[in-house]
């Protein structure tokens, strides 16, 4: 019974030989379907063998025949010198040209996606049928593994390195001919950009400040410059404000109204002409808002793994987020929420912005300058994070202590921003403007200063 179950998993030998045939009849069309499929898409393990070693000729640049390809398969012990000949000679003439090689490439992936179907619907069947586990639990892991295999990433087997040195090769050939190919994702801030290079894939990016600061206003100001830069959706999640409050905090800073005319509604005729002009701009653009309060991780993942085009998380803000499951401690509570972060990057690709509270602490010092000691409710947030930012005004200290200050709604109002913390390079710390009445912050020329 189990052979039969077997042999009717879904394959194409046709399809996979076809596929090896034409990388042997032209070499460089293995480039057209290298990010395509992975050796494990083969279902045949002949056919696998033969796969890799075709790579590990590409990766030491050495020509694929069919002389060369026996002999590296007799090298790694996949043939005897005796054997496999007939084989290869079979595969090179299956098709006479590479022309459909990524017709022939599909077909290979798509019998491997049903397979993977298959085997995680037996895993769950599995699951359910022992009634081990929270049901919450038994729908995330679901979601989770259905998710990693229609984003063609599964990911019960390792990643032999020689895949990922292919991966390396590709990106470092990109970089030859486009510097600006190794860049993440732009903050539309140049002089954060360069210190960052940008927010990488899979980067949980973390912006701490006193309230008051401006932390949310900078995330979305950073969020409005992705959606408007890369075309791609920015998800924003807001916990503390409502969807209304947070698009006038937007239309303000794009039309420059003041906030407070929002609020009131005492509008000059010129206001409103700003203000349909940047209405009109903010329609184009993939934004999309949910302000349901107190979610949780899970249910982010859930409505996310929805969206098309995915480029940006905004998360406003950590400390009024919930656990999926009851912890009475809350310092625990939110290190779990912030492992789970981390972990949605990851699996999302995309970087992750969350505004994070600060604790008092920053208060008691002279120098009021957050550290990432003054991260509020738990250590393991500076450890999951990849990037640490803090945000910080001297005028709002003059103001509070009633000082000679700079009125917060003048040019002149400069804000810090503090790179505590970035996993994929330098420390920095870079000034900006900020203009409190529009809740805009704005690039001006400076230089950085070494933390």
């Amino acid at each position: 019974m189990a052979e039969d179950i077997i042999r009717k998993l879904p394959f194409s030998a046709i399809a996979e030989q076809s596929l090896l045939g034409s990388i042997l009849i032209d070499p460089d069309s293995i480039n057209q379907i290298a990010d395509l499929i992975s050796a494990d898409d083969f279902y045949l393990e002949n056919h696998r063998q033969i796969y890799l070693a075709m790579h590990s000729l590409y990766l030491t640049n050495n020509q694929i025949d069919v002389v060369t390809l026996i002999d590296e398969l007799v090298k790694k012990g996949v043939y005897s010198k005796s054997g496999g000949e007939d084989y290869i000679k079979v595969i090179a003439q299956t098709v006479p040209n590479s022309i459909n090689v990524k017709d022939y490439a599909k077909i290979v992936k798509d019998k491997s996606v049903l397979r993977q179907l298959i085997a995680m619907c037996d895993e769950v069947s599995d699951v359910s049928y022992s009634e081990q586990d929270e049901v919450p639990a038994i729908l995330e892991s679901a979601q989770s593994k259905l998710y990693s295999i229609t984003q063609g990433r599964e990911t019960k087997n390792f990643k032999h390195i020689r895949e990922v040195l292919t991966d390396v090769y590709a990106h470092l050939k990109a970089l030859a001919t486009d510097p600006n190919a190794n860049h993440g994702t732009a903050t539309g801030f140049r002089s954060l950009d360069r210190v960052l290079a940008g927010m990488g894939n899979g980067d949980l990016v973390i912006v701490g400040a006193r309230p008051g600061m401006g932390k949310t206003s900078f995330c979305l100001n950073i969020g409005t410059n992705v959606a408007k830069q890369s075309g791609k959706a920015v998800a924003i999640f807001s916990l503390e404000m409502s969807a209304d409050q947070l698009v006038s905090r937007i239309i303000s800073s794009e039309a420059l109204v003041d906030s407070y005319s929002l609020r009131t509604g005492q509008l000059k005729p010129e206001e409103w002409d700003h203000i349909a002009q940047a209405a009109s701009s903010l329609a184009g653009c993939d934004i999309l808002i949910d302000d349901t309060p107190g979610i949780s991780v899970t249910a982010m993942k859930a409505k996310l793994r929805r969206v098309q085009n995915l480029g940006l998380v905004v998360i406003d803000y950590l400390q009024l987020m919930q656990s999926d499951r009851r912890i009475e401690n809350r310092v625990q509570e939110v290190s779990e929420i912030s492992r789970s972060l981390k972990i949605l990057a990851k699996e999302l690709n995309v970087p992750v912005i969350c505004c994070s509270q600060l604790s008092r602490g920053t208060e008691a010092n002279k120098d009021k300058r957050p550290m990432l000691s003054h991260l509020r409710e738990s250590g393991s947030i500076e450890q999951d994070a990849d990037v640490i930012i803090f945000l910080y005004r001297d005028e709002y200290y003059k103001n509070a202590e009633g000082g000679d200050a700079v009125p917060s709604d003048t040019e002149q109002n400069i804000a810090e921003v503090i790179v505590a913390k970035n996993r994929h390079g330098s420390t920095d710390t870079v000034k900006v403007g900020w203009t409190g009445r529009y809740t805009r912050f704005r690039e001006i020329a400076q230089e950085s200063t070494p933390v």
